[in-house]
Order: C-alpha cells, then structure tokens, then sequence
C-alpha cells in the first residue's frame, strides 16, 4: 500500500491522545525535553507549535515540471532543516519516496531562508543545476534543463496509522497503561517514552507499532532522533531522523549494522510514522547450533522496506542468539522519542 497525502499539517493533532483510563503517569518528559534549548544544549522540540520558523519550511513538496513543450511530469522536494535557517533541498524527479521515485536522480541544492521570520528560503543554483524559493507552502524554481516547475507543501499519512488490533493481537499500549513494560513511562500526552522493554518475551510475531521522532535541525547523524525496536533483545530495526537521505546502511528502516532498506520512507521530523514487523525466529539444534538464520519483514510507512531479511547474527548492541524467545525494546538512546499504538500477534 502507498501512504495517502494531506496537504495541511492537520495530522500533527494525533500529538495529544484522550486518556484511555487510569494509567501511570511520569514527568512532563516533552516539556523537559524543549527546556533543553534554555541549558544550552543543542534544542529539541517536540511541540510543532514551539518548534520555530525551520520547522514550517522543512517537509515534502509535490507538483510538475513542465517542459518547454507543454507536458508535465511530476517533481517532488524534501527539505531537511539543518538548523539556524539553513536548508538542504533534494530534489526527487517522478515523486516521493515509495511514490513514483525510481531511487536514482537525487540532486541536492543548499539554501538559507532569509529575514528572522524566514518568509523566504532561497535554494540558488549550484552544481545540480536546480534553483528555487519558497514562500509559504509553495516551492518554485527551474531545473537544470531551464524548465519550470511549482511545487506545494504535502503531508504524508501511513496507511498503516490507528490500526486496530488484529485478530489475536495482545494489546501493549494503548495510553492507558505502561504495565506491559519493564519501568514503562508515559508523559502527559498519554505516550510511551523509548528506554523500556516488554516483560514478556517472544519467539515468533507480528508487531504493529507507531513512533515520533523529535525535531532536532541541529542534530547530526546519529544524534537524530536516534532509538529502535530490539526484536528479543538481539536484532536492531533502527528508528532514526534520516529524512530526506538515501537508504542508508545504519538509517531509518534499516538492520541495524547489517542490512540498509530499499527505500528510505522516513517521514520529516514531529510526524507519526508506522512499523510493520513479521519475525520468525532463528532455529538451533539440540546442541545450540544454529540450523536456520532469523528472517524480518518491515513495513516502513505501510511500505516493505525489508523483505524477508535473513539475519545472520545479533546486530550491534544485541544478545547473544539463542533459542530463547526475548523481549521487545524500544531503545533508549538519548533522545526524546515516543511510541503509541503497540500491539502484538504471536504465531
């Protein structure tokens, strides 16, 4: 499936979730992590409200370019915010990521956004050969061909997002509760902060679960939005702020250290984005001697990202394999990353 696209920031509201009943309820860890900014820290925001002019100008753009003939073809345009109004556009000709891209143009333009209320960001020509200004939601401009194109602000939504349960599935959080996890803590916005793991273990599932990446434009690599889902402790599928990249070996969506995805589907900064998970466990013999490598599926954004991977050893930080089932942890990694809607189906 492909995600559906909105064209205004309306999904940004499923920020605040009603309370489910009573549950346990920790510090207001969103406030604490914007008051970052005040301690001199590099900032984080995690209200779109608060997160300052950068934040209105990076995100996806769609639209045509049309040739000197009169035919169009579509164009789209990631901008990522890197921080004290700077700007790097990438421009993707035949659409977005999962959406008409073939995963080879990508032509980068740098820019800067001018005055302090940054009603202009200019992207002016460089060795690309692309040039274009935003205003508003719109960006416009001519590509190396001289050809013009307009483009407008969209916002993508996983297919994926507010599924319900599945049939068999065993809720792990809904809002309303922590008491699935290991020191599981939820902020005022009935979600569940990274740094905790199930107390239950498993062997073989599907899981469903949804995350928010904090906006940090001056953040770099893997200081991001940096967390992950740990499959049983031992395997890595890695959630990070690489939007607008290409797929990248230790990347959103990827096998932590071992495998990149196909498609880079990160979504910008303060959006929900979904994970898909189909696991099946590695398999040993009597004398624990592995007989069969571990196999994932993701779904990145209701798009495969990773298809049927064999896994062919821990990744990174992981347990030891072993025959074992494990639990699942939403890793802790230093940044103010949040989850909702997790559920579980074991086979």
């Amino acid at each position: 499936m492909k995600p559906r696209l909105f064209r205004s920031l309306a999904i940004l509201s499923f920020l605040a979730l009603p309370a489910c009943g009573a549950g346990t309820e920790d510090k207001p860890a969103a406030k604490a992590a914007e008051a970052s900014h005040e301690s001199g820290k590099a900032p984080v925001y995690l209200d779109p409200a608060n997160a300052g002019p950068d934040f209105r100008v990076q995100g996806e753009y769609l639209g045509d370019v049309e040739a000197k003939d009169g035919k169009k073809t579509k164009l789209a345009c990631q901008v990522i915010a890197l921080g004290d109004g700077k700007f790097q556009a990438v421009f993707l000709p035949g659409g977005l990521p999962g959406e008409g891209w073939d995963g080879k143009a990508r032509l980068v333009v740098d820019g800067a956004s001018q005055g302090n209320n940054s009603a202009e960001t200019l992207f002016p020509q460089g060795k690309a050969g692309y040039h274009a200004i935003r205003k508003g939601d719109h960006l416009d401009g001519q590509n190396d061909k001289g050809e013009t194109f307009a483009m407008k602000k969209v916002t993508r939504q996983s297919p994926a997002e507010g599924a319900k349960p599945a049939a068999g599935a065993v809720v792990l959080f809904d809002g309303s509760s922590a008491d699935a996890w290991v020191d599981g803590k939820i902020d005022e916005r009935h979600l569940l902060e990274a740094g905790t793991k199930t107390k239950k273990t498993y062997q073989n599932f599907t899981l469903h679960a949804e995350f928010l990446l904090p906006f940090k434009p001056l953040g770099r690599d893997q200081d991001r939005g940096n967390s992950g889902i740990y499959i049983q402790d031992r395997y890595e599928v890695q959630i990070l702020d690489t939007f607008g990249h290409p797929p990248e070996f230790n990347g959103c969506g990827s096998l932590y250290r071992q495998h990149a995805p196909s498609v880079n589907l990160c979504y910008p900064p303060l959006q929900w984005q979904t994970y898909d998970i189909d696991f099946q466990a590695a398999q040993f013999d009597p004398s624990g001697k592995k007989t069969h490598n571990a196999v994932v599926t993701v779904k990145h954004n209701g798009v495969v990202v990773q298809d049927h991977y064999e896994l062919t050893d821990k990744t990174g930080a992981g347990q030891k394999e072993g025959a074992a089932p494990g639990p699942i942890q939403l890793q802790g990694h230093g940044n103010p990353v949040f989850y909702r809607n997790i559920w579980i189906v074991e086979k």
